[in-house]
């Protein structure tokens, strides 16, 4: 997922960051480094996770956190 990406997933379910960032469990200044593709602090590039890029598709999708079935 590119940071281009991730902006236009946040922006298709009209989150603000700091709901995206509660919805995948991250800090508000990941999301911003996220979309920008760099670390504010530094400079350096940031690769969004596969993880976070999985969850922002299940987010999309509607899909729940997973449970087990007894």
């Amino acid at each position: 997922m590119t940071s281009q990406e991730f902006k236009a997933w946040r922006s298709a379910l009209s989150l603000s960051k700091k709901e995206a960032a509660m919805a995948l469990g991250l800090s508000i200044p990941s999301i911003y480094n996220y979309e920008l593709g760099y670390r504010r602090e530094d400079g350096r590039p940031v690769i969004i996770p596969r993880p976070v890029a999985l969850a922002c598709a299940a987010l999309a999708n509607g899909l729940e956190p997973w449970r087990a079935v007894a």
